[in-house]
């Protein structure tokens, strides 16, 4: 059969829909690019707001409609929450959660004769074992993932993804070591290691391990493979987190704090688990021990109960931590999270126009950041071509153009930085 996969969500949701990819490859199916001839459309959901939820149903409606002949399996977070919202749309053959993809791979196998509507995600709350799936790259991609952890037990106010996914579980180091050797085999230069909370990789295990002991592993074991860290929570920097890793050229200096909030009392309101003030500990440590590198964040604007004095605190908190890039989100209910009950709901055009100033606030540090690399030398993995030019990707995740007409796909060279150019940066090769 052919098969096409349609994502939506975060990097590990990418990760496990290029894993669900192989185990089909493996049992004889194509996957192809385009769902014009699929026997199969996947869809991968996504369920971190109301927003998701509706994209993602919106998304298996629209497959469903215009692939008539096509079967439609699906699978994520919003049908592990939700199984209901899914299974009420009209032309879905299969649903799973996020766990027993082994299953969901064997459905989909037998889809002509297996009608599964009526499967029910298990209880994700009790899980405690973690799911190998195999590592690997999205179709034409030059760099891998590498999951090393699911699950998260932080239940923010406004966040349903303990729920979806469970408590944390984590990838063993050995198995971790043999996807790396894996990887390198396939010719992948540069691995980015994601999980849904990975600051709590090795807590679950027995001995118990560190986030930081496993990269320091991984990062000798393969000097020359880049290896690119997820989203960490803020209270992972330490010094000793810091000392253990400077020394390895082959970390990627990017680090994206996760922060959402610049104001003490949002930040409360959330139930996160740091405040500002060791917030901006941690990116002052890794500018002492990374020099150079580049912080980014998540930020949410409108959150309920957020006051014009909270927002403005925030704004000037971004600007004392000068972030290189942000993703700023206004803040939109989920229901079944604390946060969705909560009084003093902010208004939509409220939470827009807060977007706004906070997005102009992040693109003038971007862009001053961006300045600051002209005249810098920076290794650079390319990806693709681009009108005339070649694309691709620094250490420090900044993007950077070279005019070149040979194919410099999965190549690694460095460059030297001319200044900034459409959505990055402009270099030539040395």
């Amino acid at each position: 059969m052919k098969i096409y996969f349609y994502t939506l969500g975060c990097k590990v949701n990418q990760f496990e829909t290029q894993a669900l990819s192989l185990l089909l490859s493996e049992h004889g199916h194509e996957v192809c690019e385009s769902p014009e001839n699929a026997d199969v459309i996947v869809i991968n959901t996504c369920t971190v707001t109301a927003v998701s939820d509706q994209k993602s149903r919106s998304a298996i409606r629209r497959f469903a409609k215009n692939y008539p002949g096509a079967k439609i399996a699906v699978c994520g977070c919003l049908s592990q929450i939700n199984p209901e919202s899914i299974r009420s749309i009209e032309g879905v053959s299969v649903i799973a959660g996020t766990a027993a993809r082994d299953v969901f791979v064997e459905n989909i196998c037998n889809i002509s004769s297996v009608n599964n509507r009526s499967f029910t995600p298990d209880n994700s709350l009790k899980r405690r074992e973690f799911e190998y799936l195999p590592a690997g790259g999205l179709h034409g991609h030059t760099r891998a993932m590498l999951k090393i952890e699911d699950g998260c037990t932080n239940f923010c106010t406004y966040c349903i993804i303990p729920y979806s996914r469970g408590p944390v579980r984590s990838l063993a180091p050995d198995i971790a070591v043999a996807e790396c050797r894996k990887l390198r085999a396939q010719n992948y230069k540069e691995i980015v290691l994601t999980g849904i909370e990975i600051s709590s990789y090795g807590r679950d295990l027995t001995p118990k391990a560190e986030l930081s002991g496993l990269v320091a592993q991984l990062c000798e074991e393969f000097p020359d493979i880049r290896f690119r860290l997820g989203s960490i929570e803020p209270r992972t920097i330490t010094k000793e987190f810091c000392e253990k890793l400077r020394s390895f050229t082959n970390l990627c200096p990017h680090f994206h704090l996760s922060m959402q909030s610049g104001c003490d009392e949002t930040l409360s309101r959330m139930r996160r688990k740091y405040d500002t003030e060791r917030f901006y500990l941690s990116v002052s440590l890794l500018r002492d021990y990374f020099p150079g590198c580049a912080i980014t964040t998540d930020m949410i604007v409108g959150f309920p109960g957020e006051t014009e004095d909270e927002f403005k605190t925030t704004l000037a908190f971004i600007e004392k931590c000068e972030f290189s890039a942000m993703h700023i989100f206004p803040y939109s209910k989920r229901a079944g999270t604390p946060a969705a009950k909560m009084e003093n709901q902010i208004t939509k055009a409220e939470k827009s126009e807060r977007a706004r100033r906070a997005s102009g606030v992040a693109k003038r540090m971007e862009s001053e950041y961006l300045k600051s690399l002209t005249g810098s030398i920076h290794s650079v993995l390319f990806e693709e071509p681009c009108d005339g030019y070649f694309v691709g990707h620094a250490k420090n995740y900044v993007r950077v153009y070279v005019k070149c007409t040979d194919n410099l796909k999965n190549s690694i060279k460095n460059v030297k930085i001319c200044g900034l150019f459409a959505d990055g940066l402009l270099g030539e090769i040395l």
